[in-house]
């Protein structure tokens, strides 16, 4: 289904203003955005605006019931410097997912991919050139129905904003094994990319950069032993060969590089499983030389290799060489800017013509 997606440009784009290529994520913004708002039981008007601020009313009810929730997704330069985006349908999906969870609307998924599309073709002057860099787009939707009353929202609004951004992690991270402070319980918000999820994980993040931690290693709620994931990626262990991934059990956000990195694994002819693992299980395989690499993995941070995991009672350090998982993040930005054969289908590229298609 085609849309009338609206445009509303500035005359003068402040892109040229910018060292996009050397700036970190979230700090600058381009110069448009896409809304698109719910009323009456549909969405209506997607638009492309230049960049500002959004009125608000004080009651509006994400402020006050949290119905607020992301997604995240990259675009990159290719052949040609052709944008490209990688797997947006599956965002769109996720999105869904996590609006059916929190009570909210589902947005039209081909708009949510053509929305992107749109902005990206008119802020393609921000996509970063540099190696690892890229322009980072963040859709989102929140209730912003003015009331005071715990129920779903008959108002929300859907934006996509974005922001030209360098690599997440420049060397090894060290996690920080959390054994007091809780990310998500089955039955719970875990599996959803719900705003709450993470302002509930800020505090024991100060705590553990504080300790010198990079992010937060997550347990289960109930013994603090069975691995979830890190603060904002999956985690991913090679122990005696085997590659393993705790398994989505209703406390994990099904990540959607997670998905790439599966696949890219199994392509390559290794032995992937998804399924519980516990710190006992990745101390003893320390302890007995058989755990070989870690790394983490998501949208913002790519893949990032785990050098430690530790708290105030233990501590592992892995290996420096991690062949695979370097090979894996090799590949996977490779196929992302066009270097190398995307077999997968992953890429979707975005036209720059006036009537962008979904």
């Amino acid at each position: 289904m085609s849309y009338n997606i609206k445009e509303n440009k500035v005359e003068t784009s402040r892109a040229s203003e910018v060292d996009i290529n050397n700036i970190a994520m979230g700090i600058v913004f381009t110069d448009h955005m896409f809304i698109c708002d719910y009323e009456n039981g549909q969405w209506n008007n997607p638009r492309i605006e230049p960049m500002g601020l959004i009125p608000t009313h004080p009651a509006a009810m994400a402020l006050h019931y949290g119905q607020a929730i992301f997604e995240g997704l990259k675009a990159t330069l290719g052949k040609d410097e052709t944008p490209l985006l990688f797997r947006p349908e599956q965002n769109a999906k996720r999105l869904n997912f996590s609006a059916d969870r929190m009570g909210m609307p589902a947005f039209p998924e081909d708009l949510f991919v053509e929305g992107l599309k749109k902005l990206v073709a008119i802020e393609h002057n921000w996509i970063p050139k540099n190696e690892g860099s890229a322009l980072y787009l963040r859709p989102f939707m929140y209730a912003d129905e003015a009331f005071i009353g715990m129920r779903a929202a008959t108002k929300y609004k859907f934006i996509i904003m974005a922001s030209p951004a360098g690599p997440f992690f420049s060397k090894p991270i060290r996690l920080y094994a959390e054994t007091k402070y809780v990310r998500a319980v089955n039955g719970g918000t875990g599996e959803a990319k719900a705003a709450g999820n993470y302002a509930a994980a800020i505090r024991p993040t100060e705590f553990a950069k504080a300790k010198g931690y990079d992010q937060v290693l997550w347990l289960d709620a109930q013994n603090f032993e069975y691995i979830q994931e890190v603060g904002t990626m999956n985690i991913f262990f090679k122990i005696d060969g085997k590659f393993v991934t705790p398994n989505l059990n209703g406390s994990v956000l099904a990540g959607i590089t997670r998905m790439s990195v599966i696949e890219l694994l199994k392509d390559k002819g290794y032995d992937v499983q998804e399924r519980p693992i516990t710190m006992t299980e990745v101390r003893n395989a320390s302890a007995d030389g058989k755990l070989e690499e870690a790394f983490g993995v998501g949208t913002a941070v790519g893949i990032a290799m785990v050098e430690e995991i530790g708290n105030m009672d233990f501590s592992i350090v892995l290996p420096k060489e991690n062949p695979v998982s370097e090979e894996i993040k090799e590949t996977l930005n490779k196929i992302k800017v066009q270097k190398m054969d995307d077999k997968f289908g992953w890429i979707v590229p975005v036209s720059l013509n006036s009537e962008v298609q979904a």
